[in-house]
């Protein structure tokens, strides 16, 4: 099934060379999590801080349950700081 993968801020730099407005649509499998994707993305966990399906926030707890369905957008920002 096919998802939409976005990535925002330093974790551009997983992005593959066609994405486009740091988004790419990527294949996955049906039991697909998004720590999955994060996975096969080579985009590390601990900088994947902030992750959103289709606009609603994933808690840690649930990044290794929650299934992604065909169609979903997963979006992930990293850690940031500021004042």
């Amino acid at each position: 099934m096919r998802i939409l993968v976005k990535l925002y801020a330093s974790l551009a730099e997983f992005l593959p060379p066609e994405a486009q407005s740091n988004a790419f649509p990527f294949d996955i499998a049906p039991e697909a999590t998004p720590h999955t994707v994060l996975d096969l993305c080579r985009v590390p966990r601990v900088r994947a801080h902030l992750l959103l399906v289709n606009g609603t926030y994933v808690p840690p707890a649930e990044r290794d349950t929650h299934r992604l369905a065909e169609g979903d957008v997963l979006a992930a920002w990293p850690p940031v700081a500021g004042g």
